[in-house]
C-alpha cells in the first residue's frame, strides 16, 4: 500500500508512471497536494482549479512550455504535463525550477481523455464531503489504485482490475515488467479488440465467470506478438459479476498466492460495491449540500465550506424543460437526469468547482465567478449557450441566469433570480433560451405583476373593460385595434397593415376605440396603462382572450 497522500504528486507517478507519465523536472515530494485537474486552451479565458495539474495539450517545444509555466505560476498550479518526449534543455529546467511548477510528460500514444480520467479518478477521494478515512482490508475504501498495487506486491506481479466489459478500472505499478499488449491495454484503457476475441474464442470468460478459483491463461499467439501468461480471477458479489482481476506472470503463482488471490478478488468486490454505492451516496450529499447552499443562512456557509465554494462570489444557474405535449411523466423525470448529469459534465469541464444538483424539476449549478463585472455574467450566459448547442433542442431546455452572490446569505436572491430569468423563458415562446436576469428584469416583472392581479382576482377595469364589452356584443375588433395602434407607435399604415384592414377602416376603428373606451390616447400615461393592462390580464397576444372571463374575476 501506498504511503504518499492520495492528492499527492508522487502519488499520481507512483501509480501512473512509468506506464503513462514522466517526470522531467520538478521535485513531486516539494509540490503541494493536488486541487484538480485542469485542461490549457490557449484560445479562452482560463479557470483551473487551485494547485491544480495542467495538461498542456498541444504546447510544444522549449518556449512554448516555458512561457506556460510563468503562465501557471501566476494561476497557483502545482504541475504540468505535455507530450514527450520532451527535450532536455537548461533553460527550460531553470524555468521549471524558478517557477516551482513540476514539469511531467505524457507517454507518446497515450490518450489525453484517458489520462484526465485516471486523474480524476486519483483525485475525487474526499472532493465532496468531510473525509472518511475508512478503510477495506487496510486500503483506503474505494481506492482501486491502492488495492491493485497491494494486490501485486502480494502476487510479484503487474495487475489491472477490469470491469464487466473489459475496460481497465484501475492498475498496479511495474506495468513496464508486463508486456506489449498490457502495456497497450493500458494506455487504451481496456483490454485490446484482438485479445477479446481471442479470449471469447478459447472460451476464457466462460471458464472466468463460471469459476471462482483462479483461471490461468496461457500466452496469446498473435502474429510476432510475444506476451505472458495471464491468471484472473472473478470478482462477484453473490451472483453478480462485477469485473475481474488479471495479472502477467513471469513465473508460475505458488499454491499461498493462489490463495491470497482468491482472498484478494473478495475485498476488490467490497471495494468496487464501496465505490458505486459512494457514487450514488455522493450525489446525494451533492444534492443535499446544494440545496442547504441556495436557501441561504448559517447552513449555506458550511455547504459551502464543503463543496469547495466559500471563498468566490458565486452565479447560480437554473436549468428547466419545456417538453413537447406527448411527452410522459416517465420520459420527461428521465430526461431531466440526463441532462442534469450532462450539465454537471460540462460545468465540471469549464470549471471544476462549480456544483450542480437536480432539485425538484429544476438543475440547479452554482458557478464561481472572478467578481461582478458584466463579463463574469456574460461568460456563465457563453457556458450556458455553449451546453445547450451540444445538447439540441429535443426536449427544449432553458437556463436562467440569476444575479452575482457575493456571499453566502444572497445565494437564495440569486437562485430566485435563476428562476424568474428561467420563468420567463419558459413563458416567451421565442427562440431565446438562455436568458440572464439583468437581461429580462422587465419581463420578469410583469409575469409577477400578473400573478399579483390574479391573486387578488383584480378585474378589467376603466377603457379596456369597456372595450372588451363592446367587442363581445358587437364583433367590432377595437381590441385589437387598440393593441395594434400602441405595437405602431401611433403610426396607422403599419398598425393597419398589421390587422390586415384599409388604413380609412383603421382610422375609423381607432376613432370608436376613443369613443366607447372614453380614453384619451394623447395622453402618454394613459396610453401606458392601456398597455400595461392588456399585458397583465393577457389580452397583447393576438387572438387571446381575458385570463378572467369579461367583467368577472381573474382566474
Amino acid at each position: 500500500m501506498s504511503t504518499n497522500p492520495a492528492r499527492g504528486l508522487s502519488r499520481v507517478l507512483e501509480d501512473l508512471g512509468p506506464t503513462l507519465l514522466d517526470l522531467v523536472h520538478g521535485d513531486p515530494a516539494a509540490a503541494p497536494e493536488l486541487g484538480g485537474v485542469g485542461i490549457h486552451d490557449p484560445h479562452d479565458e482560463q479557470h483551473y482549479p487551485e494547485r491544480a495539474i495542467v495538461l498542456g495539450v498541444s504546447v510544444h517545444g522549449t518556449e512554448q512550455i516555458s512561457r506556460l509555466l510563468c503562465e501557471l505560476a501566476e494561476a497557483g498550479a502545482a504541475a504540468l504535463v505535455v507530450r514527450g518526449p520532451v527535450e532536455q534543455c537548461g533553460a527550460l529546467e531553470a524555468v521549471a525550477a524558478h517557477t516551482g511548477i513540476a514539469l511531467l510528460a505524457l507517454t507518446p500514444g497515450a490518450s489525453w481523455a484517458q489520462l484526465a480520467a485516471m486523474l480524476r479518478t486519483l483525485l475525487a477521494e474526499g472532493d465532496v464531503g468531510e473525509s472518511g478515512g475508512q478503510t477495506l482490508g487496510g486500503v483506503p475504501s474505494g481506492d482501486l489504485f491502492a488495492l491493485a498495487n497491494a494486490i501485486a506486491t502480494l502476487l510479484d506481479a503487474p495487475i489491472t482490475i477490469e470491469d464487466r466489459r473489459s475496460r481497465i478500472l484501475a492498475f498496479s505499478g511495474r506495468q513496464d515488467e508486463a508486456d506489449p499488449p498490457r502495456v497497450a491495454s493500458i494506455l487504451a484503457r481496456r483490454v485490446p479488440e484482438r485479445y477479446l476475441r481471442l479470449h471469447e474464442e478459447q472460451g476464457v470468460f466462460k471458464e472466468l465467470y463460471r469459476s471462482d478459483q483462479p483461471v490461468h491463461i496461457s500466452p496469446p499467439t498473435l502474429g510476432d506478438e510475444v506476451a505472458l501468461p495471464r491468471v484472473a480471477i472473478a470478482v462477484r458479489a453473490g451472483d453478480e459479476i462485477l469485473g475481474s482481476v488479471w495479472a502477467a506472470l513471469r513465473k508460475p503463482l505458488t499454491p499461498e498466492r493462489e490463495e491470497a488471490f482468491r482472498e484478494a478478488a473478495k475485498l476488490v468486490a467490497l471495494h468496487m460495491l464501496r465505490f458505486r454505492a459512494g457514487t450514488d451516496a455522493e450525489n446525494r450529499l451533492r444534492a443535499d449540500l446544494v440545496t442547504s447552499a441556495l436557501e441561504g443562512g448559517s447552513a449555506a456557509i458550511e455547504s459551502l465550506g464543503r463543496l469547495g465554494l466559500a471563498d468566490d462570489p458565486l452565479l447560480v444557474l437554473a436549468m428547466g424543460l419545456e417538453p413537447a405535449a406527448d411527452t410522459d411523466h416517465a420520459q420527461l423525470t428521465a430526461e431531466r437526469q440526463r441532462l442534469s448529469s450532462a450539465l454537471a459534465v460540462h460545468m465540471a469541464a469549464v470549471q471544476p468547482r462549480s456544483a450542480v444538483a437536480l432539485l425538484g424539476d429544476v438543475a440547479y449549478a452554482l458557478l464561481p465567478v472572478q467578481d461582478v463585472s458584466a463579463a463574469a455574467r456574460e461568460r456563465a450566459v457563453q457556458v450556458a449557450a455553449s451546453f445547450l448547442q451540444r445538447t439540441g433542442e429535443r426536449m427544449g431546455a432553458v437556463i436562467g441566469i440569476g444575479s452575482v452572490a457575493l456571499e453566502p446569505a444572497a445565494l437564495a436572491r440569486s437562485r430566485a433570480n435563476a428562476d424568474r430569468a428561467l420563468r420567463v423563458l419558459s413563458h416567451g415562446g421565442g427562440a431565446r433560451r438562455v436568458a440572464a436576469i439583468n437581461d429580462v428584469h422587465i419581463d420578469a416583472l410583469l409575469l409577477e405583476m400578473q400573478d399579483l392581479a390574479v391573486a387578488h382576482r383584480d378585474e378589467l377595469s376603466g377603457p379596456i373593460a369597456r372595450l372588451v364589452e363592446y367587442d363581445r356584443r358587437h364583433n367590432a375588433h377595437l381590441v385589437e385595434t387598440l393593441r395594434a395602434w400602441l405595437d405602431a407607435f401611433g403610426d396607422v399604415l403599419p398598425a393597419a397593415a398589421s390587422v390586415f384592414v384599409h388604413h380609412n377602416t383603421f382610422r375609423y376603428r381607432i376613432r370608436r376605440v376613443a369613443e366607447v373606451g372614453r380614453i384619451d390616447l394623447r395622453d402618454p400615461s394613459v396610453r401606458f396603462a392601456a398597455m400595461l393592462e392588456l399585458r397583465l390580464m393577457g389580452l397583447y397576444d393576438t387572438g387571446a382572450e381575458p385570463t378572467h372571463g369579461g367583467r368577472g374575476t381573474a382566474s
